[in-house]
């Protein structure tokens, strides 16, 4: 029996079913804020206050103080926050499975039924931190570098498996599927649940920082400590202050040339500069329309490195799309748009905006190419004075985020005996199209697909002593590059699928030659990555890189060809053709056109019977094994023989 001590508990008209909902705009509070008034963050939390009140873990008066929500004033009032479900990796996620263990084994020893031990909200867990760029640049890359997984962490995977056979509410995603953000991007997230005839907006935290990609899809969700994730778990509410909202206002829509992740940095940069630490950012404004879902995911996935709780994007009629584009099912989008509009979460072009806290503007034709680093995700470089900006880093002081060099020791150089080539500062050793934040996204993928085919035409190749490596956030990427014919110019270049996980971004970049190795120590070299991650700090990305550079897929291409910052990519050729032209970075560029051409190729078939078209994303599939493979016969010894995946049921992952 649902408790309803503000009368607001309302029958819900849904095609298929019944439900019920706790309506907001039924909701009567003296005092309160107007709810078209309010951000569309702070009516998610409002309406899980009001769901969960008990006058126990959550209060009547919770529910007032978020229903009087003001733009103008910081509230110093906490409140309590219970996510309706929890998502994990494998790194952070083993020790909150060791501590369920842990109390099962406490409960036998006093005499009780372990199997009441069990997480009170459902519970994912992705194995996708595990795997590193052990081999690269090798069409068996894929399968090399996920048996070294498996050996180095048989006894985990183990133990993950009886976790999932044991505990009720708890599902493994075996590794090889794709990163955890994108996983619960495409599969696992709801955007409105429905348990026990209850309709409710899907939220969640999960123990890794990135948690908040899946605010792009309008889901409230962010990263927190294992013992927080551990304490929602077992149905503990999570305490935070009622937060401030920053708005941020996008107009416009993008340039020619110029790619999500250009517009990710620079949103980075301007928040960073503002301040949001533990506050919202709410995204709105005309520019919302130009942007497709998964251009929202990439500005959501990297809320923590422009310091917010999180980064959301209102449901809309994008939302929806998304939705019917990865398979979901069709009453799942009714309920969605049902229930969002009902409950006025449901964003449109003549939606009043909010208020809010504070407000940025950007307009988004005025976002241009850029880079960032070499040491933080907010040091946002324009493609256009990267080399100067470089030359002046290397002698830049430490504090200001520099290498200190002297002027005598700018041109130091260490020839490499096997090709005679010389490595220097600036010499690009890691090239990685890798992370979650970028490697899902149609978009800079099919860019980068498409230089690479351009380049491979012209007769570039990377240099060879950079580490070239394609680690996809979600399986899906293969299918869309092989259907648009591009995965064959990536390989060309190097750029082989290495795992669908966490790689390079996480500092799982795998060794370097020993000869880059000696060299860089012999020379004391300053030596580069790019890679299209979200985090560069110093000494992340590989212990003998100092400098590390964010950057789009394309990029990152353009980078390994060039195989070093040390140039002007808008002046400066990449190489020469096999005729001896110069080729530049425009000419191998390509257009707006050309990627949307290669984006409306269908590649799968919704067991419905419906086509499932690139222009945003299709559904994840799943892990295929050789029979006679090292990894099938451990899966088999593990009882995970069953490795098919199914569109719209994680039924058969293991």
């Amino acid at each position: 029996m649902h408790q309803d001590p503000f009368n607001c508990l309302t029958q819900l008209n849904l095609p298929n079913a019944e439900a019920q909902y706790y309506s907001l705009p039924s909701l009567k509070v003296e005092g309160s804020t107007p709810l078209e008034k309010l951000p569309f963050s702070i009516r998610v939390l409002l309406e899980q206050a009001l769901r969960n009140v008990d006058d126990f873990q959550v209060n009547q008066e919770d529910v007032r103080a978020l229903a009087c929500w003001k733009a103008g004033t910081k509230s110093e009032q906490e409140i309590p926050f219970k996510p309706t479900r929890v998502i994990l990796q494998d790194f952070t996620g083993v020790p909150a499975v060791v501590d369920l263990a842990a109390m099962r084994s406490a409960m036998i020893e006093l005499g009780g039924n372990p199997d009441l031990i069990n997480p009170r909200v459902p519970v994912d867990l992705i194995i996708d931190h595990s795997v590193q760029v052990d081999v690269s640049a090798s069409p068996d890359a894929v399968q090399k570098n996920m048996e070294i997984e498996f050996e180095r962490n048989r006894e985990r995977y183990q133990f993950l498996k009886w976790g999932q056979q044991s505990f009720e509410q708890f599902r493994v995603f075996p590794p090889g599927v794709g990163i955890v953000h994108q996983v619960n991007l495409e599969h696992v997230a709801q955007v409105v649940q429905m348990r026990d005839g209850l309709c409710f907006p899907d939220t969640l935290v999960g123990t890794d920082s990135h948690t908040t990609m899946v605010n792009g899809l309008g889901v409230m969700g962010w990263g927190v400590g294992g013992i927080e994730a551990e304490s929602v778990m077992l149905g503990q509410p999570v305490s935070m202050l009622i937060p401030e909202v920053v708005g941020f206002r996008l107009l416009g829509q993008l340039r020619e040339g110029v790619t999500a992740t250009d517009l990710v940095l620079r949103i980075v940069e301007m928040l960073r500069q503002k301040g949001v630490v533990e506050k919202f950012v709410e995204f709105f404004g005309t520019g919302l329309s130009a942007l497709p879902l998964a251009d929202r995911a990439t500005v959501a996935n990297m809320a923590p490195e422009y310091g917010a709780t999180m980064g959301f994007f209102p449901i809309d009629s994008e939302t929806l799309n998304y939705l019917r584009n990865t398979g979901r099912p069709e009453e799942l989008v009714q309920r969605v748009e049902i229930y969002s509009k009902e409950q006025g979460l449901f964003r449109t072009e003549s939606t009043p905006d909010p208020e809010y806290s504070d407000l940025l503007e950007l307009n988004l034709e005025s976002v241009e190419p850029a880079l960032a680093g070499p040491k933080r995700p907010q040091d946002r470089v324009p493609l256009n004075s990267m080399q100067s900006t470089w030359k002046k880093t290397l002698q830049a002081p430490m504090k200001d985020r520099g290498f200190e060099l002297e002027s005598s020791q700018l041109e130091s150089s260490v020839n490499l005996k096997d090709t005679g080539a010389s490595l220097k500062h600036g010499s690009v050793v890691i090239a990685a199209i890798t992370s979650c934040t970028n490697t899902s996204n149609p978009s800079v993928m099919m860019a980068a697909g498409l230089l690479a085919k351009k380049a491979v035409e012209r007769g570039l190749r990377p240099k060879n002593w950079v580490k070239t490596s394609l680690g996809p956030g979600s399986r899906v990427v293969t299918d869309y590059l092989d259907a648009a014919g591009l995965s064959q110019p990536l390989e060309e270049l190097g750029f082989h699928t290495v795992g669908y996980g966490c790689t390079t971004c996480i500092g799982n970049s795998g060794p370097l030659d020993d000869e880059i190795v000696n060299a860089i120590q012999e020379g004391s070299l300053v030596t580069t990555s790019v890679l299209s991650g979200n985090r560069n700090f110093e000494g992340r990305i590989s212990p003998h890189v100092k400098a590390n550079y964010l950057a789009s897929p394309p990029l990152v291409v353009a980078y390994s060809l060039a195989g070093t910052v040390d140039i002007d990519l808008n002046s400066e050729p990449l190489g020469s053709d096999p005729n001896g032209n110069e080729v530049l970075l425009k000419d191998i560029w390509p257009s707006s056109e050309e990627i949307a051409s290669n984006m409306v190729v269908p590649i799968s078939i919704h067991p419905s019977g419906i086509p499932l078209m690139l222009h945003q994303e299709a559904f994840m599939n799943g892990m295929m094994i050789r029979p006679t493979s090292k990894i099938h016969r451990f899966f088999k010894a593990c009882q995970w023989s069953s490795m098919r995946s199914k569109t719209s049921t994680a039924q058969g992952f293991w």
